[in-house]
């Protein structure tokens, strides 16, 4: 079994997947979105990586405020969780992702990353992986 992480944007969408032993996770892809409210090519692209990647789960980060309000990005990704859920029949869980993208600018700091094009480029894929890692490390506690 497999897991997706995704961090959901108005233009991009990062991606990170599971080990099979739902220990690690991995950056695979950020799939650029042209417009936000068309996603017909990013969920083929997503439906793609799901039957290679034999996926049988999605966590997608829930970008809450950081007083834990949720604003218009919570509404969209709550469309886009039941979109995705009747799209692919999978099981979608919501993952608090405040600090996450703040998580993977540090990091690349700490590696020294620092072209501003480059950090761009891989953020959000970045907080897909920081999403994902946090759900796998929770699941494994309670285990």
């Amino acid at each position: 079994m497999r897991i997706m992480g995704l961090d959901y944007g108005s233009k991009t969408v990062g991606v990170a997947i599971s080990d099979a032993l739902l220990l690690t996770a991995q950056g695979i892809e950020i799939v650029r979105r042209e417009r936000e409210e068309k996603l017909r090519q990013t969920l083929a692209r997503l439906e793609t990586l799901i039957k290679e990647y034999k996926v049988e789960k999605i966590v997608l980060g829930y970008p809450k405020n950081m007083d834990g309000t949720e604003g218009i990005r919570c509404e969209k990704t709550l469309e886009f969780k039941e979109i995705l859920e009747r799209r692919t029949g999978l099981e979608v869980i919501l993952w608090d992702e405040r600090l996450t993208t703040v998580a993977a600018e540090e990091w690349m700091d700490e590696v020294g990353m620092k072209k501003r094009e480059s950090r761009k480029k891989y953020v959000d894929m970045l907080a897909a992986v920081l999403i994902l890692q946090e759900y796998l490390d929770a699941i494994k506690k309670e285990a």
